[in-house]
């Protein structure tokens, strides 16, 4: 959405972005550019005015671009702007839906991720890639040991340590060959994900925030870094609690009238960083510990302190500024 004094107009990030020109709530015009006549589009504005988009891929982006010109931009989760179309999917109902969203002003924008943000969350997300692969590859050799009375262990390190001699016994001697590729395969990928760390250790050197939230028992450099990746600004958020529920690590509520039903966790959010926390909360109440490492976190970066088990609050803050 583009909003001057007398206009408004949405846009729709997409390979031929529609954009529908309103006044006082009623659309005027709808256009179809491609990406380069939207860049220029963009750039012959003569005064800066507000975009409204929908956060999808390439949102961001464009955000950046729009910002570096001096224009305003918001962006709004797909999830919250689609209860708002009608009928069938199409990119003028799509566009329809961002101007009936928009309105509504208890949904929250989705804040434009820096260029760095985007980067380290794809380095996040090619380690994952990795990981997952390599898992991939284990299981199947696993299940072809265990197949020819081969015993593998469980552990992936104990598992990569006798991979190599597990593949020169001669039950598999005749599929040798492609069982060393594979293997190959997972030490390429292991491989991989140490240079992803290495890479994230170099990055978060020098940064403070980083380095204070590594300081908490149970969040490593590869949580420190996701977290904060993510949330970006922590006094979007009020409280502890809040940035947790972000998170989905709150229970999910069903409730109605006097009766309060509240479920498991909510598991909305950012799943690879909820992941992470829980994980490094490993315990009989991992999800509850984690939950309290996250408002941990919260506090430490809102009020730049340091980690202390000691530490007692002398009052409930109810934001970063009191």
């Amino acid at each position: 959405m583009q909003r001057c004094p007398n206009r408004l107009q949405w846009i729709w990030p997409s390979p031929f972005t529609r954009l529908p020109r309103a006044s006082a709530g009623h659309v005027n015009q709808r256009r179809r550019l491609g990406r380069e006549a939207f860049r220029r589009y963009i750039q012959e504005q003569a005064e800066p005015v507000e975009w409204l988009m929908e956060a999808c891929g390439t949102a961001h982006y464009w955000g950046r671009f729009a910002q570096s010109l001096g224009h305003r931009v918001i962006l709004l989760h797909p999830r919250y702007v689609k209860p708002y179309r009608r009928r069938n999917k199409t990119d003028r109902n799509d566009c329809d839906a961002l101007l009936e969203a928009a309105r509504c002003a208890g949904i929250h924008p989705v804040p434009v991720k820096s260029h760095e943000q985007q980067q380290l969350q794809q380095l996040h997300g090619l380690r994952e890639a990795w990981k997952k692969s390599r898992t991939q590859r284990i299981n199947l050799l696993r299940g072809i040991f265990r197949e020819m009375g081969l015993e593998a262990p469980a552990s992936i390190a104990a598992f990569l340590h006798a991979a190599n001699e597990l593949v020169e016994q001669p039950e598999v001697a005749a599929r040798r060959g492609q069982l060393q590729i594979v293997l190959a395969e997972i030490n390429l990928y292991e491989q991989c994900m140490v240079e992803c760390e290495q890479q994230l250790a170099r990055w978060h050197a020098d940064d403070a925030i980083v380095r204070r939230l590594d300081e908490v028992s149970g969040i490593g450099l590869l949580s420190a870094s996701a977290l904060k990746t993510a949330v970006g600004q922590p006094e979007r958020f009020a409280s502890g609690r809040q940035l947790s529920a972000w998170l989905g690590m709150t229970p999910r509520e069903y409730s109605s009238g006097n009766t309060r039903k509240l479920e498991h966790i909510s598991r909305q959010g950012n799943v690879y960083v909820r992941t992470l926390l829980i994980h490094g909360a490993a315990s009989k109440a991992a999800v509850a510990l984690a939950n309290k490492l996250v408002r941990i976190c919260w506090a430490m970066w809102c009020h730049e302190r340091r980690f202390s088990g000691d530490w007692q609050s002398s009052r409930f803050s109810r934001g970063c500024g009191e």
